[in-house]
């Protein structure tokens, strides 16, 4: 993305702010964009883009995805939560409970996005403007709050559903929806911002989410509802489409300089001084590198790689490894770099040419390779052969192809290709409710002595408890998740 495209996304926009009213941190207390308009907004076709720039904005802080996403992550057997916060210490040992404050805060900054693309949504229709400027702009409300819906099924199961309806009715002290009608909303949205978005993007729009992003997104959706026949058609609109090419080197995803490539189908956009102060960068990137140095991986995850793979020396930082600071030098790193486990992910650490950590890293939320490995475990787990698929991704980092891939090569491959990238836990546990493991047998294993063994209860850990705070306000409307 150009500096100007990350610019603007960055930037809070107090004009969509006030043209549509104020909001506080809760949802259920009050009074939501979109319910009234101004005279000074909704004129034209920059108001309206400058409405959707305003839409990326809340994903970017902590409680977007620069911290709070990746704390749901360390209840994996991936790495350890590595900070000194007792909630994110009951997160990572299963003893949360609903006045934890990452659930509670990850909630609002999700219907953040959801009020801010209900108001676009009702709005973009009346301006008079450039038709397939409208339309694309549309596409990325579509997509965006189908992101945050598919996110929310994934961490609460139920919860309300608001669009355009409710906020024209002021109705939005709502009961949960049933997980099933949570999805189908993300599904709509996913496809409805297919039918708007443009392929791909050029000049200072590079950054924005393509089409692809959308049928990414579908296919995940659909493999985690098992419906193969449709992860596979969605996902093939990603693997057959050049526009979505994976990287010519996995790494080329985690760089300054490439991290905007083909690959990268959806990726969130910082840039040092403008949007950074909360980065994924800063919660990753070790102590000793200048950095806070949460999420660290694990042993454990360090053996699952293959001899020769070189993902492994691009994903995590590992002691002896030299990292080359610019003006500062090369700087061997040590495990006394970190806080816990000696190791650190470097798929979130670039470093400026005065040896400084680059706040400007993007975070990928999905790549082409994620996608590649869904269609492949969709076509496995339908009786068909993924390989070509799985292949592709293995061949990318120079290792040999499997031959009649199974399930297991898709559980070790998902695991190594996408490290650190928040789907690991969510990959068990869907994994478990399909029976092709037994996540309570799993946690169980102590692995290391920074992962002890711990307690999942089926079915009560497949999601979070809904935020108490929430439920209180609602008086009485909103029920807790069952067992909290």
């Amino acid at each position: 993305m150009t500096l100007y495209m990350k610019k603007i996304i960055g930037v809070f926009s107090l004009g969509i702010l006030i043209a549509t009213a104020g909001c506080d941190s809760d949802l259920l207390n009050s009074t939501p964009y979109g319910q009234t308009t101004s005279e000074d907004f909704w004129r034209n076709g920059e108001d309206v883009v400058s409405a959707v720039n305003a839409i990326y904005a809340p994903l970017l802080g902590e409680d977007g995805f620069a911290h709070t996403e990746y704390t749901f992550d360390n209840c994996s057997d991936d790495m350890n939560r590595a900070g000194d916060h007792d909630q994110e210490t009951s997160l990572e040992l299963f003893t949360f409970d609903a006045s934890n404050n990452h659930i509670l805060n990850t909630w609002s900054t999700k219907y953040e996005v959801i009020s801010r693309a209900n108001a676009l949504l009702i709005n973009a229709p009346k301006v008079d403007m450039d038709e397939a400027l409208r339309k694309r702009c549309l596409g990325e409300a579509y997509f965006l709050r189908g992101f945050v819906y598919w996110r929310l099924s994934l961490i609460y199961g139920e919860v309300p559903i608001l669009l355009e309806d409710d906020v024209l009715a002021n109705n939005f002290n709502k009961e949960k929806s049933s997980l099933a009608e949570v999805r189908a909303q993300a599904e709509a949205d996913f496809i409805k911002a297919a039918e708007n978005l443009p392929a791909s993007y050029t000049g200072e729009d590079i950054g924005r989410v393509p089409q692809g992003a959308a049928y990414g997104f579908l296919a995940k959706l659909y493999v985690y509802e098992e419906q193969w026949a449709k992860a596979i058609e969605a996902g093939t609109k990603v693997t057959t489409n050049t526009a979505y090419k994976l990287a010519d080197s996995f790494d080329e995803n985690f760089k300054v300089a490439t991290e905007n490539n083909p690959e990268v189908l959806y990726g969130l956009q910082y840039i040092a001084n403008w949007t950074a102060d909360n980065s994924p960068a800063w919660y990753h990137t070790p102590g000793g590198l200048g950095g806070w140095g949460f999420h660290e991986p694990i042993q454990d995850l360090v053996d699952e790689f293959e001899e020769d793979d070189p993902r492994l020396s691009y994903s995590i930082f590992r002691p002896g490894d030299e990292v080359d600071l610019g003006d500062k030098g090369v700087v061997t790193f040590a495990a006394s770099d970190t806080r816990v486990t000696g190791y650190a992910f470097k798929k979130y650490s670039n470093f400026t040419s005065v040896g400084d950590m680059d706040q400007s890293l993007n975070a990928p939320m999905l790549r082409s390779a994620d996608v590649y490995l869904l269609v492949a475990e969709a076509k496995i787990r339908s009786g068909q052969n993924g390989d070509d698929e799985l292949n592709a991704v293995r061949t990318r980092v120079g290792l040999p192809e499997k031959l009649n891939a199974t399930i297991t090569d898709i559980m070790h491959e998902r695991r190594v290709e996408l490290a650190g990238e928040n789907e690991r836990h969510q990959d068990l546990m869907r994994w478990d409710k399909a029976g092709l493991i037994d996540i309570v047998e799993h946690y169980a294993i102590g692995r290391g002595p920074y992962k002890p063994g711990r307690t999942f209860v089926r079915p009560k850990h497949y999601y979070f408890p809904l935020p108490q705070r929430e439920i209180d306000l609602s008086d009485g409307v909103l029920i807790q998740n069952s067992n909290y």
